[in-house]
């Protein structure tokens, strides 16, 4: 199936330029990248990180919801996506709670500000 491919939006390119200060292994939240870019919506960042046309070279696979479970992932949110989006984590080096879907609380990251 052929997608359009859309040029960003300036908010979009915002979220994706943000996305470039997570370091590999660690993870942020939605809502600590809003909070971040000064926006008050966490599920707007969720939504610009699903139209992400540079994935997963700018890397959204490093934002997760606040309870550290994955969320979504190339607006997916169960299956083969997000298998995917554990596996690029993992190959970072960011580490699960054992038994759980959930990031170690210790692979947050937190934008100095």
């Amino acid at each position: 199936m052929f997608r359009f491919m859309r040029h960003p939006t300036t908010f979009e390119n915002k979220v994706y330029e943000a996305l470039d200060k997570i370091p590999e292994g660690r993870v942020t939240t939605y809502r600590e990248l809003g909070r971040h870019i000064d926006c008050g919506a966490p599920r707007a960042v969720g939504q610009a990180l699903r139209r992400n046309p540079f994935a997963p070279k700018v890397p959204c696979h490093r934002v997760v919801r606040t309870d550290r479970s994955l969320g979504g992932y190339i607006g997916q949110t169960r299956g083969e996506a997000l298998a995917t989006k554990r596996k690029l984590l993992e190959k970072e080096g960011v580490p699960f709670v054992p038994g759980t879907e959930r990031v170690a609380p210790e692979s947050l990251f937190y934008f100095d500000d």
